[in-house]
């Protein structure tokens, strides 16, 4: 099973079975000369910075991966709870940070629970349970802060 991301408190159609320990990815990036000239160019006339999309999106995938390797070293199924956090370095270098939970989850399944006759007799023989679905909703949540 690969580490499952999910920025909600919990994991959709999961339960979490234990916290492992908070993990996160970071890199620091600085902007190209030849690149930063187009976008000063570009910022005239208008438009996209493709190149600094181009960046952006480079840089948080990799503040990903180190952190679902960090995640997969602990153990972890998923990491909930995930965040990401830019803040400037220097001038012309930017950190991209990722951080969030990493957890053990077990598939929530459809279990039907079977309530046993509360009159003190054996009914084997006859058909009296009363089944209840469980839904995801019915579970309690887990909260990775606390």
């Amino acid at each position: 099973m690969t580490v499952q991301l999910s920025n909600l408190e919990h994991l959709p159609n999961y339960q979490i079975t234990e916290r492992l320990d908070v993990v996160y990815g970071s890199t620091v990036r600085s902007k190209h000369v030849g690149k930063d000239l187009f976008a000063g160019l570009k910022n005239i006339v208008g438009g996209e910075l493709t190149a600094y999309t181009e960046l952006l999106e480079e840089s948080r995938q990799e503040a990903i991966d180190r952190m679902i390797v960090k995640a997969e070293a602990l153990g972890a199924d998923a990491v909930v709870g995930l965040r990401f956090s830019t803040s400037s370095i220097a001038q012309g270098a930017s950190e991209l940070f990722v951080y969030g939970t990493a957890v053990k989850v077990a598939p929530i399944s459809q279990q039907q629970y079977q309530n046993p006759p509360s009159d003190g007799y054996n009914h084997s023989n006859q058909n009296v349970s009363t089944q209840t679905q469980v839904t995801p909703d019915d579970l309690p949540r887990f909260n990775p802060f606390g």
